[in-house]
């Protein structure tokens, strides 16, 4: 049994970490992550301070580890950091928001392509061993993979909607329901619902449909020549993937996202933008 010591040790460690004073982004190290993004470099002067302060007690709350002998940089870290953060900038103060987060710790940066062993078990029970090339992996409870190549190449993805940081921490955010299958929790009064029953029926009522059409686009342009559509075609392969690329598409170019996808926008801004009241504790 713990004595009277410990456990005023503990409660005086809790009280330093909700209370302390957030740790800062060395403002030059902040502005050159800004300018490196468009779409950063597009949200108001607010919300990029907001965004600051969340991503430095990131940093402080996160480990970052690099594969094969990449050394991560501060400048590394800070711009993953940014990304991975957008998400949750309205999603109240950076102490509560990061809370989605809390799940993980490690985060593991690839210089490149990632190659993962898979085995699949068909209908007959055979087991088949394969390997899967990867830009970034969310693990339910555990860690965050990323390919750094990835991440630099998507500073200048945003005409494209493709961003692999913000597409692998929507996979967290969905995951906080278990596995992820492309419904994350949503919020209390989510759309105007009365009841969680109904703010999943609104959210089905939406993605359901608009992830067949989108499904049937793709195996159209794969089969038959058709037109690829803008959305990274990678959204097809499950409902899961095809929240996390909307996801990306959403948070680097909203306007083109409204305009493919007008039933969903509307969706991830109640989701992502919720009333105070709404917001994860």
């Amino acid at each position: 049994m713990s004595q009277p010591a410990d456990w005023l040790r503990h409660g005086w460690h809790a009280l330093r970490r909700r209370f302390a004073p957030l740790p800062e982004i060395d403002a030059s190290l902040w502005l050159q992550t800004v300018q490196a993004y468009s779409f950063l470099t597009a949200l108001p002067l607010a919300d990029q301070a907001k965004l600051r302060a969340l991503a430095a007690l990131f940093l402080q709350r996160k480990q970052f580890h690099g594969a094969h002998g990449l050394v991560v940089t501060d400048h590394m870290a800070v711009q993953i950091a940014a990304q991975a953060c957008l998400p949750l900038l309205h999603w109240g103060a950076p102490r509560q928001a990061l809370a989605w987060y809390d799940d993980f710790v490690g985060i593991v940066v690839h210089p490149g392509e990632a190659v993962a062993r898979r085995q699949a078990v068909d209908g007959a029970g055979v087991v088949h061993h394969y390997t899967e090339v990867l830009l970034g992996e969310a693990m339910e409870g555990g860690p965050v993979m990323l390919s750094w190549q990835a991440v630099k190449d998507n500073r200048h993805s945003a005409a494209a909607g493709t961003n692999v940081v913000i597409h692998e921490f929507a996979h967290k955010i969905d995951m906080r329901n278990g596995a992820a299958d492309g419904c994350p929790p949503l919020p209390p009064g989510f759309l105007g619902s009365s009841s969680l029953r109904a703010a999943h029926a609104l959210w089905d009522a939406a993605w359901t449909p608009a992830y067949a059409q989108f499904r049937e686009q793709v195996i159209i342009a794969e089969r038959f020549g058709g037109a690829w559509p803008w959305l990274d075609s990678y959204g097809a392969t499950a409902p899961a993937e095809f929240f996390a690329v909307a996801c990306e598409a959403y948070f680097v170019n909203r306007t083109q996202f409204a305009l493919e996808f007008p039933t969903l926008e509307p969706q991830l801004t109640a989701f992502f933008q919720p009333p105070l009241t709404g917001r994860n504790t």
